[in-house]
């Protein structure tokens, strides 16, 4: 995907991280793509420093010297001790983050001799607005999921208004645009009366208040995957773009060579026979459905591949080494999905439904089966199911064993597995034609680049000009 060069560029841009969850990957990946394109521009990175030393690996920044890291204070307390409440260390690192990045951003620019010209954050940082108000510079927000969630977000006033303070589970969204077959059960927590004082739900609402003010806003995902609502939020926006799916956008991280033997395992299985499980880097199945699925995939004989991070006693006792004896199954601790997922065997992918995990899926080709946490999970699932019909959500919302071999049956036997195989291939074509040198993503990160990173500063006679319109000295034509 070729961009347009812009080495006349010399500004200094700082990047803010929300550093929990998978948040931290794609920004880099959105800033290791700009930076390939405007190598003058230094980029401040401003993270933890536990989240900085696991992405600045030499495979991730090899080549990119104008991009450096900087690590910012957590927020965390000297006498610290984790409660086991997840949300903890999100709130202390929230109330200290607007401080910690001004002083980082501070630092850096002393250290490079430019000051900062542009902020690029994650979409939850609401604050870097201000910031950037304040330092009067653009601000570029990425949002690091899908479509859907982000108009949610975006209209969380009205929903709360249309859905009253009883928050019916059963009511429909089809006040929305594009909507009609959604449900508020659906619903993030927070956007209805569940948890509305949490720090997530605070952190989006105030979110969802201040993008519209954003110089523009940037998607990790393809405009022709959702037009419709596309279309809604180019109308909320000064400037909606699309930059997506990073991880086909160049330059592109090299292939893993170590798979722990996935790829050659694969090798002796039919096209579109293997379920590959993985339920991402946080959320983890309860211990009944996990022996459930487990039960499921041995009983109906699927081959499978499953990325797996807990305790393996939590599988049924014999499972693993009867499985690995008859060559139907390999459970690994880790693997690399998008090679996995672009590999013909693979004809189903058992998933929480993250957003990173549904693009690979949709570049790989391959059907979802959902089992879906928290956050925007839920919606994802019923997008996939009820909008793009390239997935199915496991029965009654948890997985059972005979719940999982229906799923398992229709993606992997039946005639709707295959039509969701075939629809999902458009979606594939799509994301390809998207990040080719006439796609829309292309278009859209040159617009990025050209016009809010790299913009022309106002030539010496227009400064002039404009002090002296403000003081009144002369007219003359407003450029």
């Amino acid at each position: 995907m070729p961009l347009m060069s812009h080495k006349s560029c010399s500004q200094h841009v700082a990047v803010l991280v929300f550093p929990f969850a998978s948040h931290p990957s794609p920004l880099l990946l959105f800033v290791r793509m700009i930076s390939a394109v405007a190598p003058d521009v230094k980029f401040s990175f401003f993270s933890l420093a536990k989240s900085n030393s696991s992405l600045f690996t030499k495979c991730n920044i090899k080549g990119f010297d104008n991009i450096k890291p900087y690590d910012v204070w957590d927020g965390l307390p000297e006498s610290y001790v984790f409660s086991g409440n997840p949300l903890e260390p999100i709130d202390f690192f929230l109330k200290a983050a607007p401080g910690s990045f001004k002083k980082g951003i501070a630092e850096a620019e002393a250290e490079i001799g430019h000051k900062v010209g542009c902020l690029i954050s994650d979409a939850f940082l609401w604050f870097a607005c201000d910031m950037a108000e304040e330092m009067q510079i653009p601000w570029v927000p990425l949002w690091t999921s899908g479509q859907r969630p982000l108009f949610i977000h975006v209209a969380n006033d009205v929903i709360k208004e249309k859905l009253g303070a009883s928050g019916d589970k059963d009511q429909t969204l089809e006040f929305l645009p594009g909507f009609s077959a959604f449900l508020a059960s659906d619903l993030p927590g927070g956007i209805s009366t569940e948890n509305l004082g949490s720090p997530i739900a605070v952190m989006m609402h105030k979110m969802g208040l201040k993008l519209p003010r954003a110089t523009a806003v940037a998607i990790n995902s393809f405009q022709d995957l959702d037009l419709e609502v596309a279309f809604e939020l180019k109308k909320k926006f000064h400037k909606f773009l699309h930059v997506g799916p990073l991880t086909l956008t160049p330059p592109l991280l090299p292939k893993i060579s170590e798979d722990n033997g996935c790829l050659e395992w694969l090798g002796n299985h039919k096209p579109a026979s293997v379920a590959y499980i993985s339920f991402g880097t946080v959320a983890a199945l309860p211990p009944h459905e996990l022996a459930a699925l487990a039960e499921a995939l041995e009983e109906g004989g699927f081959p499978f591949i499953w990325s797996f991070r807990g305790n393996e006693k939590d599988f049924p006792e014999g499972f693993l080494e009867r499985t690995k004896q008859n060559g139907n199954g390999k459970v690994v601790p880790w693997a690399s999905q998008t090679q996995i997922l672009n590999n013909a065997c693979v004809g189903v992918f058992v998933t929480h439904c993250g957003w990173n995990s549904i693009l690979e899926s949709i570049t790989g080709g391959v059907p979802m089966i959902c089992r879906p946490f928290k956050a925007d999970q839920p919606l994802n699932m019923r997008t996939l199911e009820a909008v793009w019909k390239i997935g199915v959500g496991v029965e009654g919302g948890v997985v059972t064993k005979s719940g999982a071999m229906k799923a398992l049956q229709l993606c992997l036997s039946s005639k709707e597995g295959k039509e969701m195989r075939e629809r999902i291939s458009v979606f594939k074509e799509f994301a390809e034609e998207a990040v080719k040198s006439y796609g829309r993503t292309t278009e859209d990160l040159n617009t990025l680049v050209n016009e809010i990173i790299c913009r022309p500063s106002k030539p010496k006679w227009l400064e002039w000009a404009e002090g002296l319109r403000s003081w009144g000295g002369f007219w003359y034509p407003a450029v």
